[in-house]
């Protein structure tokens, strides 16, 4: 183990989606047990971790230009460790400490517990270890976490992918979708809840085919409902689901549980049916758009956003205007919007039709004036409402030059509001605010006329004292559902050591 008489400071850098920025938690809490320090200055680290992404094509040129530039610092302090890890640690393996031969570890999608013993390894050894494991050794819910946010927290329902997405190359390097039991992701939520945290995202590669594991498949619809007995817990999201394994159950649990918010994020990739059978994608654009439709009438107020890619191999101007087309249908309240990007080991990166540069750019120009002006219309229509909003930290990049302050309403929406009018001493993070939109943009809205009402809260207070929520794993069981055990009853060998 690292020598306690004098710890060694760590630094992680996250790339990709919400699943590496949790599993960068487990890293933090992991590190934090073995006896590292988290650096809390502007100084180089002792170790500087970086758990990467592998879905872009310009990913492996990130992580090896911030490498390098690590490389003088390295000279400078010989005692210093770089690891790195995630999904293109997963897939490019021993090629990273080939062309980066100053990295002393690295580490695969599966085996985030082993990176303290690795890098004793390295440093007793004196030379690079790397692990790369196909199956996982430990479930991520294990680990413990040391958590980024007092008020909002992720929660794992499940690792991995069964789909084979033709664009996607997560399934190879994340594994076969593993679910968590229920009562070990109530339980999770519950000690987020039980030290403040009043928001929890529930995160799966493909959230909603949770149960298939335990042949249960009315589990996820099950789940959000239990989230609605966890005391404390006030809001509630979830992502990604895939459209092929919506059923009506979860559209009523979002209907019918109070603190699961009225949003819905569901990825449509493509609005042309050919595309989507090219792409492996198991729906068409009407079954997409039925469930758009039922989610509307259940939660006419709900904000669905998607996820669209342009200029998938094959990719005709007709294909493109049925997704415009699906567009304009949907009136997504925003929409992520990707040019399609090659990646080695996809099916897709064989296929015929790859476009032009040229013609993937002015159809994403097109589609991205076409969601602005959705997302306008949509965001005009709220102006004059009031919104609860959960005070965010790091939301408004311009709110030192504009003197606001930021926040997400129930829907995901971020507003920018004036912190004037009736509140209750300083506003913190974490703390919740009602206020009245008073203007519109594309991506956010404003909010002038100042706060009607501000309620502190725990997760408010222990932003203030600089505390941030560290849960222990928890460990795996047969799956069951129901409330939560009482965490302060429970000792850590009860909850799971990772064994």
């Amino acid at each position: 183990m690292t020598d306690k008489r004098v710890p060694q400071s760590f630094e992680v850098r996250t790339y990709g989606c919400q699943m590496n920025v949790h599993d960068s938690e487990r890293l933090s809490g992991v590190l934090e047990e073995a006896g590292y320090v988290r650096e809390a200055g502007d100084d180089t680290a002792d170790l500087v971790v970086f758990n990467t992404c592998a879905v872009r094509e310009n990913a492996d040129n990130r992580l090896y230009g911030n490498l390098g530039r690590l490389r003088a610092a390295k000279r400078e302090n010989p005692g210093m460790q770089i690891a790195v890890g995630g999904c293109l640690a997963q897939k490019d393996r021993g090629e990273i400490v080939r062309r980066a031969p100053w990295v002393d570890v690295v580490f695969g999608t599966h085996n985030l517990g082993s990176l303290p013993t690795l890098l004793e390894r390295a440093r007793h050894n004196q030379e690079a270890e790397v692990e790369i494991l196909e199956s996982l050794d430990q479930f991520p819910s294990t680990l413990p976490a040391r958590r980024e946010s007092a008020y909002s927290g992720w929660v794992s329902v499940s690792v991995g992918c069964n789909n084979t997405c033709t664009f996607c190359i997560v399934p190879s390097l994340r594994g076969k979708e593993k679910d968590r039991r229920p009562g070990d992701v109530l339980a999770e939520v519950g000690a987020l809840a039980s030290e403040g945290v009043l928001e929890v995202t529930l995160l799966g590669q493909n959230v909603n085919a949770y149960g298939v594991e335990f042949g249960d498949r009315y589990a996820f619809g099950k789940l959000l409902r239990s989230c609605g007995d966890i005391e404390g817990l006030e809001r509630v999201r979830f992502t990604s689901p895939h459209p092929r394994d919506f059923t009506d159950d979860v559209i009523d649990a979002m209907a019918e549980t109070p603190n699961v918010c009225p949003q819905l994020h569901m990825p449509l990739q493509s609005g042309s049916d050919r595309m989507l059978k090219a792409m492996r994608r198991s729906y068409r654009a009407e079954r997409f758009l039925n469930i758009v439709h039922k989610v509307r009438e259940a939660m006419p107020h709900a904000a669905i956003t998607t996820d669209i890619i342009v200029g998938f191999p094959g990719e005709t101007e007709e294909d493109f205007e049925a997704t415009l087309d699906v567009v304009r249908r949907a009136r997504f309240a925003s929409a992520f919007t990707f040019q399609y990007s090659k990646r080695p080991g996809t099916p897709a990166a064989e296929m015929d039709g790859q476009l032009p540069k040229e013609v993937v750019q002015q159809r994403y120009d097109r589609l991205i004036e076409l969601q602005n002006e959705i997302s306008l219309e949509a965001n005009q229509q709220l102006v004059g409402s009031e919104v609860e909003l959960l005070v965010a930290e790091g939301e408004g990049r311009k709110n030192a030059h504009t003197e606001r302050r930021s926040g997400r309403a129930r829907d995901g929406r971020l507003v920018h509001f004036t912190p004037e009018g009736e509140t209750d001493g300083e506003l913190r993070p974490g703390d919740l605010v009602h206020t009245t939109i008073s203007r519109a943009a594309p991506h956010h809205l404003l909010a002038d006329g100042g706060v009607h009402r501000h309620r502190r809260t725990v997760a408010g207070d222990r932003w203030e004292a600089g505390q941030r929520p560290k849960t222990s794993g928890v460990g795996l069981g047969l799956p069951s559902f129901g409330a939560p055990r009482d965490a302060s009853t429970e000792s850590t060998a009860e909850q799971g050591c990772g064994c």
